[in-house]
C-alpha cells in the first residue's frame, strides 16, 4: 500500500512534466529524444511511470536542424534593429533616386541608363521584399514566424531578386566593354529595343533559379521554424554558378580587356615628330630654306595637336571605364563572395537536410551581400556628373528647370576643357 501510494504520489508528480509541451534548445523545434504530447495526453492517469515512453522519433516535416537560437537584450535588440532599418531605409532611398532621376530627367533617358533602372528595380525590390521579412527574423534571434506557405514565396523574392542585381551588374559590364572597344559600331546598335531584350532575359534567367524548389526538383528546408533553401547538391552548385560565379567571371574578364584597352591607349597618346628645343634654337632667321622647314613642322605641330584632342577624349573614356567597372567589381566581389563560397560548401559540410553554420555568421554573410543593393546607386552617382547634379537637385526639392541645368553644366564642362586642354606628354 505504501509503495502503491508512493509510485501514485510520484506520477502525479512527473505528469505534468511529461505532458508538457517539449522545447528543443532551436526555439520551439522538436529533437530527438523529446516526448510528443498528444500520443501521451491520450493516456490515462493509471497508466504507471514504467509504461512511459523513453523516445520517439521526429515526425516527417519537422527538421532535424541544430541551429541555434540567438538571444538579444533589449540594448542588443534596438542597435541591430537600428542598423538593419537604416540599410533598408536607406537602400531604398537610393534606388528610389536612381529610378526617379533617370525616369523623369530627359537627359538621362537613355538606352544606356535602362540597364541602370533595372539595377536599381532589382535592389529595390530586395529592400521592399526580402529585407524587412529578414530584419524582423534576426531580432527575434533567428525564429521563422511567417509560417510554410509564405517561406518559400519568400525565398524565390530573394533568390530572383538578388540574382537579378547581380546578372544586371553583369550585363553593364558587357555594356561598357562594347561601348569602349567599339566606339563606331556599338551606338548604332545601342537602342531601347535592344536593352528591353537584354533586361527581359536577365530577369527570365533570374527567375529559373526560383522555379526548381517550386516544381520538386529541390525541396526548401521548411518547416515552422526554420526557413531555409533548399540543400540539394545538384541545384546549389547550380543556383550559386548561374547566380553568381558565372556573372563573377564575366564580370572580371570584361575588366581585364577594359584595362588593357586603357593600357594600350596609354602607349599609344604620346606626341611624335614635334621640334626638338635644340633645333628650334639652331634655326636662323635669314635662311630662307630654315624659315619654310620651320612652318611645315608648326603646321604639322598643328595638326597632332588636333588629332591627339580627339585621342586624348577617348583615352580619359576608357580611364573612366576602366574605374568605374574596377570599382563595380570591387565592390560586388567582397559583397557576395562570402556568402556564396558559405552556400556552396554548407551543403557538403552539414548536409543536405540543414545548416550547421552559426547562424550570426550566416547572417553577416547575407547582410553583407544585402549591403551590395545599398552601395550600388552611390557608385553610379560618384563617377556620373549629370546623375549627382539630379540628386542633388532632388534631395534639395529643387525639380523645375533639371532639364535646363543638367545642359548648362554640361556646356560650361566642355568650354572649360576646349579653354584649358590637357595632354599626355
Amino acid at each position: 500500500m505504501v509503495l502503491a501510494l508512493n509510485g501514485s504520489h510520484l506520477y502525479d508528480n512527473l505528469r505534468p512534466l511529461v505532458l508538457e509541451e517539449p522545447r528543443a534548445l532551436s526555439g520551439g523545434r522538436m529533437i530527438a529524444g523529446s516526448w510528443p504530447p498528444r500520443s501521451l495526453a491520450k493516456l490515462g492517469p493509471s497508466l504507471p511511470p514504467s509504461a512511459l515512453p523513453t523516445a520517439s522519433p521526429l515526425p516527417a516535416n519537422d527538421s532535424q536542424c541544430g541551429e541555434q537560437i540567438l538571444s538579444y537584450g533589449n540594448a542588443e535588440k534596438v542597435l541591430i534593429g537600428a542598423v538593419l532599418c537604416l540599410i533598408t531605409l536607406l537602400t531604398i532611398a537610393g534606388n528610389c533616386l536612381v529610378v526617379i532621376s533617370v525616369c523623369f530627367v530627359k537627359k538621362l533617358r537613355q538606352p544606356s541608363n535602362y540597364l541602370i533602372v533595372s539595377l536599381a528595380l532589382a535592389d529595390l525590390s530586395v529592400a521592399l521584399a526580402v529585407m524587412p521579412f529578414v530584419s524582423v527574423t534576426d531580432l527575434i534571434g533567428g525564429e521563422w514566424i511567417f509560417g510554410r506557405l509564405f517561406c518559400n514565396v519568400f525565398i524565390a523574392m530573394d533568390v530572383m531578386c538578388c540574382t537579378a542585381s547581380i546578372m544586371t551588374l553583369c550585363v553593364i559590364s558587357i555594356d561598357r566593354y562594347l561601348g569602349i572597344t567599339r566606339p563606331l559600331t556599338y551606338p548604332v546598335r545601342q537602342n531601347g529595343k535592344c536593352m528591353a531584350k537584354m533586361i527581359l532575359c536577365v530577369w527570365l534567367l533570374s527567375a529559373s533559379i526560383t522555379i526548381p524548389p517550386l516544381f520538386g526538383w529541390a525541396q526548401n528546408v521548411n518547416d515552422e521554424k526554420v526557413c531555409l533553401i533548399s540543400q540539394d547538391f545538384g541545384y546549389t552548385i547550380y543556383s550559386t554558378a548561374v547566380a553568381f560565379y558565372i556573372p563573377m567571371s564575366v564580370m572580371l574578364f570584361m575588366y581585364y580587356q577594359i584595362y588593357k584597352a586603357a593600357r594600350r591607349s596609354a602607349a599609344k597618346h604620346k606626341f611624335t615628330g614635334f621640334p626638338r628645343p635644340e633645333e628650334m634654337d639652331g634655326i636662323s632667321v635669314n635662311g630662307v630654306v630654315k624659315l619654310h622647314k620651320e612652318s611645315e613642322e608648326c603646321a604639322n605641330f598643328s595638326r597632332l595637336l588636333k588629332n591627339d584632342k580627339k585621342n586624348i577624349s577617348i583615352f580619359k573614356r576608357e580611364q573612366k571605364a576602366a574605374t568605374t567597372l574596377g570599382i563595380i567589381v570591387g565592390a560586388f566581389t567582397v559583397c557576395w563572395l562570402p556568402f556564396f563560397l558559405l552556400s556552396t560548401a554548407r551543403p557538403f559540410i552539414c548536409g543536405t537536410a540543414c545548416s550547421c553554420i552559426p547562424l550570426w555568421v550566416e547572417r553577416t554573410f547575407l547582410w553583407l551581400g544585402y549591403a551590395n543593393s545599398l552601395i550600388n546607386p552611390f557608385i553610379y552617382a560618384f563617377f556620373n556628373r549629370d546623375l549627382r547634379t539630379t540628386y542633388r537637385n532632388l534631395l534639395q526639392c529643387r525639380y523645375r528647370n533639371i532639364n535646363r541645368k543638367l545642359s548648362a553644366a554640361g556646356m560650361h564642362e566642355a568650354l572649360k576643357l576646349a579653354e584649358k586642354p590637357e595632354f599626355v606628354l
